[in-house]
């Protein structure tokens, strides 16, 4: 029975899946008194060795008293976690609060002494270091500041697992033991350990579902046709190079073979290890397959079956049960509801999906979560991938469906080091954890091109997603903050994925156009304008150019220090010396060749004859024989799929495009993400002020916070928190009656304004509720008769007065705890700018100095800042600093969920903050900032 400590409320915000370093997944949770045979079963399978190094002597068994002491916890100063697979223990971690004489106690004892047990068939996968994570967060939530563990000298895997965290440590040796004691308190080296530790895994997790060694197809129906049957024969027409198998319950026991492949009536009588288990039951049966996948060992899932949360409630419902039996076993999903899986890699040759053909190989990685935007990407990329020189196809392509587990995030991880992908393309109908995202993206298109499609309506009725109150447009510029390269269809994505994909960045914005038409050149010049390009005046080469006309144009414009790309325009010609496709495609590969730093693209107008023949000059694809022509309505049809030969190594493939709106919008893109990639390269920093009273803020917080949930702080308690971090208000004194004004105004000293603060009128100078520079006792007197009478009694207008700040631009800095995106800080003008005209723009928090800079140049009525029409610029330096202050205020403190400082009057010299507003809430349990964790819908 437990004592009375032993009965606090069992923690289950501690419960949580991870991907540990070979890809696998293991759930870590409390452990409880309902676990003693656990314990006991776990620890017969831990090596005398281990048992050794845990408890420093022989220690065969445990003793009743040891599985007592075990599973018995107060969840505050006895904690247990516990890592299992398929609902048994691989490993074990707790903690022990102490005090200074290293005996067992309470708070306020902030130190705790940490242990971990793992078996030996599990070491080696990241288990411990997972534990440690979670076990300190546990312990930050329970005030516990400092760990300290005490290991043999010999045993070098686990003080390698507490020397390599980041933590702060402190290493003494006595009687033959290492002592470690570490602060908990994330570091910037433990937060990069713990990230590159979780890129590491959840790649790694991906790579075991797109890199199978064996597939098993769970549902391959037994006369052709049907989506199992299906599957199988697409990959076995892909030649895949791994072992196949086709698996149905309803196989007859005498049938060994189907098409070829081995048939077995279940998984478990697959004699040898099967690595990815393609699932095409009904939904009904995906049960009990799971489970037999997850008992013969297999690593990972694509499920294709349908009737889960898109069905409804009931459908959600078996989704996470799915979730929750695949992740018991270790092994990920794809799905369900999923159009499949394709690598095209030579040495994999994996299409697990319902695509007929296997898409070209390439460089370009292709995610999407529905099957028919898969089906649209891979078509569309089918039509477009023959250019002027060649042809680009796909390295790999998920289509995750119901996203219930494997999502955008972790094919992002995958693709952030896979060498065969250069480009990706995703089509996003739903974002789960915008905020890991935006991270992942940013770290992604440092080192190469993320192209996004964002929805912009609600999700799908089979995602689960965070809310976000944000507007869509401002989730979209926070993603192009990110680096990611925001476009609005699927003709875009890949328009800009082609380019990005064959041609060089560019190194700015300004373009050469040249080409056979000058109508053509001419609307390609206006399309450059549109898009905020620099384009120079196009060059007409006449409609009798030749190919040479055209080889020697592109060379000379490429050699001109003034361009940075070239557009070349090309119709139909008809003469003696117009080129032929093959010539005028060489013409072009040799020019752009000799000068392969700038990119070059191609504007045709019904040249599909060209885009065949001029493919033939290079190419990096198979034969075009492998991949018949798909047919489809619309202009990709002008562009039939080229044949195709080997390339020059090191040839860059020109795009051609139909329209020269297309080409240019493809080209801007590249233009600002080239920009932002040289602005990423010194993000800034976040500065540090000596003024900052950190720990003050904490204090007062969780002071305010102990009188409730959630409260809007008053005047007074919103001016001193802001003041600790060096933020100054100007105070407004109530002025219930004309008396009391002029007291106010007296204490304040004149002039002063008179405002009234009702929530209609507040920041409503336009409506007449707010008097300005009053002189004098008569004149405050005067306005205040007038307020009342124009907008009814004190108490309905709640008239405040305030000194007079010096004359400048109003402006408003707000920042937001989103429940999807994060904190985010948003500045604009005051008034109808920001309210009316929705100029805000945005930054997620923390704010670099350089994008404090970025961020108010960012808004269109910027020019007001900076003089315009002769005005006097405003100090622009007090209110970057402002909006840092703001920054790492919301930052340091999680529980400020919402600053609103309104108006900022900032003047020649220095600003003023005459309206402030702070909201307070608890922090939430878990978020990006916390142990690796994958998330639950």
């Amino acid at each position: 029975m437990q004592s009375a400590s032993d009965r606090h409320e069992y923690p289950a915000h501690w419960e949580a899946d991870v991907v540990l370093r070979d890809g696998g997944t293991a759930r870590i949770r409390p452990i409880t008194v309902d676990d003693a045979e656990r314990l006991v079963s776990f620890y017969e399978q831990v090596s005398d060795e281990s048992k050794y190094y845990r408890f420093f002597a022989p220690y065969p068994r445990l003793s009743d008293k040891d599985v007592h002491r075990f599973t018995h916890h107060d969840f505050v100063d006895r904690v247990g976690l516990a890592a299992t697979v398929g609902g048994e223990f691989i490993a074990t971690v707790r903690y022990d609060r102490i005090g200074a004489d290293g005996m067992a106690a309470s708070a306020p004892a902030d130190e705790a002494e940490v242990a971990f047990l793992v078996q030996d068939a599990h070491q080696g996968r990241g288990v411990a270091s997972a534990l440690l994570e979670h076990i300190a967060a546990v312990a930050r939530e329970r005030d516990i500041r400092r760990f300290a563990a005490e290991v043999l000298p010999a045993n070098n895997k686990m003080i390698k697992v507490f020397t390599d965290a980041g933590y702060t440590q402190k290493r003494s040796f006595e009687d033959g033991v290492v002592r470690l004691e570490f602060g908990l308190e994330p570091t910037e080296r433990s937060v990069a350990v713990q990230r590159a530790r979780e890129q590491r895994a959840e790649a790694h997790s991906v790579g075991r579902l797109l890199a199978p060694g064996s597939v098993a197809v769970v549902g391959t129906g037994r006369s052709p046709g049907g989506v199992g049957r299906s599957v199988l024969g697409n990959l076995r027409e892909a030649g895949f190079t791994g072992r196949l198998y086709a698996v149905n319950k309803a196989f007859p026991e005498d049938l060994k073979e189907l098409d070829g492949v081995p048939a077995h009536r279940s998984v478990r009588d697959i004699a040898a290890p099967v690595d990815l288990a393609v699932v095409a039951v009904p939904a009904e049966q995906v049960p009990e397959a799971v489970i037999e996948c997850g008992e013969h060992g297999v690593q990972g899932l694509v499920v294709l079956s349908a009737g889960y949360a898109e069905s409804g409630p009931d459908g959600r419902e078996r989704q996470r049960e799915l979730v929750r039996h695949a992740r018991a076993y270790g092994m990920r999903i794809i799905g369900p509801n999923a159009f499949g899986v394709i690598n095209t890699s030579p040495e994999v040759r994996l299409n697990a999906s319902l695509a007929p053909e296997m898409p070209r190989p390439g460089r370009i990685g292709l995610f999407a979560q529905s099957g028919a935007i898969g089906i649209a990407l891979l078509s569309r990329l089918h039509r477009r991938g023959g250019g002027v020189t060649g042809v680009t196809g796909v390295s790999t392509f998920v289509s995750s469906g119901n996203r219930a587990d494997v999502s955008g995030n972790d094919v992002l991880q995958y693709w952030y080091d896979d060498p065969d992908t250069d480009v990706a393309l995703m089509y996003l109908e739903s974002i789960g954890n915008p905020r890991k995202f935006t991270r992942l993206a940013r770290r992604t298109a440092a080192a190469k091109p993320l192209v996004v499609v964002q929805g912009a309506g609600s999700a799908p009725q089979g995602h689960a997603v965070r809310a976000t109150r944000l507007p869509h447009a401002t989730v979209s510029a926070l993603l192009r903050q990110a680096g990611v390269i925001r476009v609005d269809t699927i003709t875009e994505l890949v328009d800009a994925g082609l380019l990005l994909a064959r041609q060089p960045l560019p190194t700015g914005p300004r373009v050469a156009i040249l080409g056979n038409s000058e109508s053509l050149g001419l609307l390609t010049y206006d399309a450059c304008l549109s898009e905020g390009l620099r384009p120079l005046p196009p060059l007409d080469l006449t409609t009798e150019a030749s190919a040479q006309d055209f080889h020697a144009a592109l060379a000379r414009a490429l050699a001109d220090e003034t361009c940075d790309a070239v557009v070349v325009t090309a119709i139909p010609a008809i003469g003696e010396r117009s080129p032929g496709d093959a010539a005028l495609a060489e013409a072009l590969r040799s020019a752009a060749a000799a000068a392969p730093a700038k990119p070059v693209l191609v504007v045709h107008v019904e040249l599909g004859g060209l885009a065949m023949a001029l493919s033939a000059a290079t190419s990096t694809a198979p034969r075009a024989e492998a991949a018949p022509r798909a047919r489809t309505d619309g202009p990709d049809d002008a562009q039939p799929v080229p044949t195709a030969v080997a390339a020059p190594e090191g040839t860059h493939l020109i795009p051609a495009y139909p329209a020269a709106e297309r080409a240019v919008r493809a080209l801007a893109e590249a233009v600002k993400y080239a920009q932002w990639r040289r602005e990423a390269a010194d993000a800034g920093k976040v500065p540090e002020y000596e003024d900052i009273d950190e720990k003050g803020a904490a204090e007062l917080i969780g002071g305010l916070l102990a009188r409730g949930q959630g409260l809007t702080l008053g005047t007074d308690e919103t001016c001193e928190l802001l003041g600790r971090y060096g933020i100054r208000t100007r105070r407004a004194m109530p002025a219930p009656t004309p008396d009391e004004a002029a007291r106010a105004a007296a204490a304040l000293g004149y002039p002063v304004a008179l405002k009234a603060t009702a929530p209609h009128l507040r920041h409503r100078a336009d409506l007449g509720g707010v008097r300005l520079d009053v002189a004098d006792e008569e004149q405050l007197r005067r306005s205040y008769a007038e307020l009342t009478e124009l907008f009814g009694r004190p108490e309905e207008i709640r008239p405040v007065v305030q000194a007079m700040a010096p004359r400048g631009v109003d402006t408003v800095v707000r920042a937001v705890i989103d429940p999807a995106a994060g904190a985010v800080l948003s500045f604009g003008l005051a008034g109808a700018a920001s309210q009316l005209l929705g100029d805000m723009a945005h930054r997620l928090v923390p704010v670099t100095d350089r994008e404090a800079t970025s961020l108010i140049r960012s808004i269109r009525t910027a020019p007001l800042l900076f003089g315009w029409r002769g005005s006097t610029p405003v100090d622009t330096a007090a209110l970057e600093e402002l909006l840092l202050r703001v920054s790492r205020l919301v930052d340091d403190h999680p529980e400020v969920v919402a600053v609103t400082l309104e108006p900022v009057v900032v003047a020649p010299h220095g600003l003023s903050v005459l309206g402030a507003s702070v909201r307070l809430a608890p922090p939430p349990a878990r978020d990006d900032l916390g142990p690796r964790t994958l998330p639950t819908y």
